[in-house]
């Protein structure tokens, strides 16, 4: 009985991955017991909204800090860097969707709610309304049921998300603080450059900043240092080619990591889950 009792406590904290080729703008992830589970400060190319199912945690969202619990849901732009970690390795479980921006920019626009199809942030962070909660779990149930057919699936997914949008609508927009000129083009400077070996001199020759003065002001307006910048672009362009099929040492290679090794801790750090578990969905 303690054999079983392990291994349904390994099975509990093992990250689950959902996807589906026939809906490639959604991808979901869920854990059963995520007290070991822990972040590091990171971002994510698509829009996400998570779902607390048992427990509370700390839900940090660009310079501020949430206590989140059971009922909550969490909701994340793309680029705006955060994390979500347990208390204390108190008990907590949660579900996490992933919405491509481009798609979900597509649903506002042609539901009315944007002037054009060009991304436009949210100010929610956290939504404590049990209507939505129900609502999001009958959803991930729906996705990741076999019996469910597509047409069903896709028309939950869309039927969900457009009342969301229309909810949060009435919220007040986003107003970010602006990033300085030379730090966007920082930013976009490491967006093409992120499989290369950049140094901190080349980005202060880039911008004229010091090398004190341009960590400091980097991490202060994008959330962390341009050298986690970089490892978290390397990531998520590692997440997709996880996804394909490609094989977890050559990911590592195509990434930019000195190895396999090297690889697989910065992915558990970011994604908190090794590559094997998000590529065997």
């Amino acid at each position: 009985m303690a054999c079983i009792n392990r291994h349904s406590a390994r099975a509990a904290a093992r990250p689950v991955f959902w996807r589906d080729s026939r809906m490639p703008q959604v991808e979901l992830r869920y854990i059963d017991d995520g007290r070991e589970v822990g972040y590091a400060p990171h971002s994510h190319m698509q829009w996400s909204l998570g779902a607390i199912t048992a427990g509370e945690s700390t839900f940090c969202y660009r310079h501020d800090r949430h206590a989140v619990r059971a009922g909550d849901l969490v909701l994340m732009n793309p680029d705006w860097v955060h994390a979500c970690n347990p208390l204390e390795h108190s008990p907590w479980a949660y579900f996490m969707m992933y919405v491509d921006t481009a798609w979900l920019t597509r649903l506002r626009f042609e539901t009315g709610l944007l002037p054009d199809e060009q991304w436009q942030d949210m100010a929610t962070a956290v939504i404590r309304d049990r209507r939505w909660f129900d609502g999001y779990r009958r959803l991930a149930a729906c996705l990741l049921s076999p019996a469910i057919p597509l047409l069903q699936k896709q028309s939950s997914l869309v039927e969900y998300l457009s009342a969301l949008m229309h909810h949060l609508a009435a919220q007040p927009a986003a107003c970010p603080p602006p990033v300085p000129a030379r730090l966007q083009q920082l930013a976009g400077y490491l967006d093409e450059h992120c499989l290369e070996e950049v140094s901190l001199d080349d980005l202060c020759a880039l911008s004229g900043y010091s090398a004190g003065h341009l960590v400091r002001l980097f991490k202060q307006h994008v959330g962390i240092t341009p050298h986690a910048y970089l490892i978290n672009r390397r990531i998520r362009q590692g997440q997709q080619q996880l996804k394909t099929g490609a094989g977890i040492a050559d990911v590592a290679l195509n990434m930019g990591f000195a190895d396999q090794a090297h690889f697989q801790r910065a992915f558990k750090r970011l994604v908190a889950a090794t590559p094997a578990q998000y590529r065997s969905k």
